[in-house]
């Protein structure tokens, strides 16, 4: 991987492991195409969506177009498919395919939107095609059942937990105020995971990782909420000091 001065990729070098959205809509496809560029622009994403009459259903020809640009200069492809039927025309594709290329693509098990953002952005840190994978089981583990609350002030009685601060001299931290008007939404948040991909650090913000960007999202942090930055790692201190210069100059929407 080529990085820059800062710690983060050079988004002139195409990472090495590219992905492939095959959807029975060209719409959806094309736009969740979209979304993950824009999170990650150094990450080559190819949709594969719709009938060649632009109607809905899988092409076995533009999936294998998809997958052969994908997979080009030796690149691995990790393919999102939004429906079941989807995974079959995928799987039929790389049956037929050159052994060569289907060595080299994987067809993840995740959230087709939610997956294809988490696997760009990890692409783009870096990661080789076990770790983009990882990030797209990952993405469908995020978003859970919410919990109910107590339907009567008789209900159960939460447990308490005693939150008392535990001292850590091996942890570096710092707090900052969140500036964007919009809060940490999706480019901030794609910001920060590929900004901390380029450090030896394991970091987190408010409790979660920071270099996942759809834990980030969760957080739903608005204008001026503070933001708990932890890390933890070789490079801990470099990593807190350019997330808290990025969280100070507001992500450059400001």
């Amino acid at each position: 991987m080529t990085t820059v001065p800062d710690g983060s990729r050079d988004e002139r070098t195409p990472a090495a492991v590219a992905l492939v959205l095959v959807s029975h809509s060209e719409p959806l496809a094309e736009g969740a195409a979209e979304l993950a560029r824009q999170m990650a622009p150094g990450v080559l994403v190819v949709p594969a969506g719709g009938l060649e009459d632009g109607g809905l259903g899988t092409d076995f020809a533009r999936v294998e177009a998809a997958l052969v640009r994908a997979a080009q200069d030796g690149r691995s492809v990790v393919v999102l498919a939004d429906l079941g039927s989807a995974v079959l025309t995928t799987e039929a594709v790389l049956e037929l395919a050159d052994p060569d290329l289907a060595a080299r693509v994987r067809v993840a098990d995740g959230p087709f939107v939610e997956g294809a953002v988490a696997a760009a952005v990890t692409a783009h840190g870096g990661a080789d095609l076990a770790g983009v994978l990882a990030s797209v089981a990952h993405a469908g583990s995020i978003f859970g059942p919410l919990r109910a609350a107590p339907d009567t002030p008789g209900g159960p009685v939460p447990e308490i937990v005693d939150a008392s601060p535990q001292v850590d001299p091996g942890v570096v931290r710092a707090t900052r105020t969140l500036l964007n008007p919009l809060g940490l939404h999706a480019r901030p948040a794609a910001v920060v995971a590929r900004m901390l991909a380029g450090y030896d650090a394991t970091v987190s913000v408010n409790g979660v990782n920071a270099a996942s960007v759809l834990e980030l999202m969760k957080l739903g942090a608005t204008q001026g909420a503070e933001l708990h930055v932890e890390a933890t790692g070789p490079q801990a201190q470099d990593a807190v000091a350019a997330l808290t210069e990025a969280i100070d100059a507001g992500f450059g929407e400001i």
